[in-house]
């Protein structure tokens, strides 16, 4: 199937990170404007080693979504998602990617579990097929776009490289760990509505950020839907059949995977427009109060 076509082999996959250690939690880690240039060095020459190439693979987008670091991995050639396929399936990529986060974040350890998967099909339970891994990623192709912030993360880390050739004197680890000049800062871009109105009060607008969309996922309930729909009336990305096909996609993965993936999709098609204020009016046509409390700090406990 896959040599019978004369276009280029692209496919996708996405790989599931966990850190086994309880004080290490790499959602976190890369949530953090400070540690994220080094977590994702990490990844870059994590993902490097496992092909041979610096351009083997590519980073489309990394998800938070606790206690996972999703990294969503496009393929350009046949060849490269073998090796990285190899790679995976002997422990070499866990290996190097443990090696790399210890370095990169001044760790004794960072002990690993991993988890591949395209579409639903998760790869773990098939590497000794590795034509059939193929055909799964092959049939998988990429539905997004490099996302803005890991172009910027790699312009980044090649300034870091570039600083170094020019001032070897200063090692890579303190390269590492200076302030990055032009890191995306989510949660605070400048967006028309500067401020909005609830329940009296005025809140800040603000694009969403990692820590309401979980808090979303986990609280919405069976209402996703209908939040959902509020949505769409601004956003093409959530028109009907698309809420119907998450709901049918996520079925067996439960209530919090599916918000999760409906507002993921909401946060990717918008991008900065994908603001606190559009949500907060989203749940409150649903009488979804109490999650628009939350999201907006004015409950003091935490569920």
């Amino acid at each position: 199937k896959m040599a019978g076509s004369s276009a280029p082999w692209i496919g996708s996959a996405y790989l599931f990170l966990q850190s086994t250690c309880k004080t290490i939690a790499l959602p976190s880690l890369y949530e953090s404007s400070q540690k994220k240039p080094s977590v994702f060095k990490a990844l870059k020459l994590a993902l490097a080693d496992s092909t041979g190439s610096v351009n083997g693979v590519d980073m489309l987008k990394v998800h938070c979504s606790h206690p996972h670091l999703i990294v969503q991995l496009k393929f350009c050639k046949q060849e490269n998602c073998r090796r990285f396929l190899q790679s995976y399936r002997e422990g070499v990529l866990q290996e190097s990617l443990q090696n790399h986060l210890q370095l990169a974040l001044a760790m004794t350890t960072v002990p690993l579990e991993m988890e591949l998967k395209a579409g639903n099909e998760h790869l773990d339970n098939m590497l000794k097929d590795e034509d059939r891994c193929l055909e799964c990623i092959y049939r998988e192709k990429p539905d997004r776009l490099r996302d803005e912030e890991i172009t910027e993360l790699e312009e980044y880390l090649q300034s870091l490289i570039l600083h170094q050739n020019i001032n070897n004197n200063l090692p890579a680890k303190d390269c590492a760990s200076l302030n990055p000049p032009s890191l995306p800062s989510h949660g605070s871009s400048p967006s028309p509505q500067v401020t909005f109105l609830f329940q009296g009060q005025q809140f800040a607008n603000r694009t969403l950020t990692p820590d309401d969309h979980q808090k979303f996922a986990k609280l919405v309930s069976k209402k996703w839907k209908q939040v959902g729909r509020s949505l769409q009336r601004n956003c093409r990305a959530l028109r009907d059949p698309v809420i119907d096909n998450l709901a049918l996609e996520y079925d067996r993965e439960g209530l919090y995977e599916q918000a999760y993936q409906l507002l993921l999709r909401f946060i990717q098609s918008e991008g900065k427009k994908a603001t606190i204020a559009r949500l907060i009016a989203a749940l409150e046509e649903n009488g979804l109060t109490s999650l628009a409390e939350e999201l907006l700090g004015l409950h003091s406990h935490e569920d």
